[in-house]
């Protein structure tokens, strides 16, 4: 069973998201910051990570740099409430694999994750 982790520090947005991954079959798990989304890579070593770009602290950029040097491997989609090409531009150089705009459509979100799974 493929492994997901949700890093958001909106919780509303973990809770839909785990309650639709895990329906789709998923084992999930959730991070509200920097600080667990790191803890739980270290941990469980997630086939796929939705990351929030806007996350207090360590941000979504700093977060997915710290991933992908521990752990490369790992599919990283971002999600960004902004749109904001810059940032997407650097999060793909630094290897995320994907990018959606919030509010997003949650079908898209099924879809891009069953595409990089």
């Amino acid at each position: 069973m493929k492994k997901l982790l949700v890093v958001d520090d909106q919780y509303g947005i973990r809770v839909l998201l785990n309650e639709i991954l895990q329906k789709d079959g998923y084992t999930v798990f959730q991070a509200a910051n920097g600080v667990q989304a790191l803890s739980i890579v270290k941990d469980e070593n997630p086939d796929l990570i939705l990351l929030d770009m806007k996350i207090p602290g360590m941000d979504g950029l700093e977060i997915l740099r710290r991933i992908k040097s521990t752990h490369p491997d790992i599919k990283v989609i971002m999600m960004t409430a902004y749109g904001e090409l810059n940032l997407i531009n650097e999060a793909i150089q630094l290897g995320a694999a994907n990018y959606f705009a919030k509010p997003f459509d949650i079908d898209d979100v099924r879809q891009v994750i069953r595409d990089h799974l």
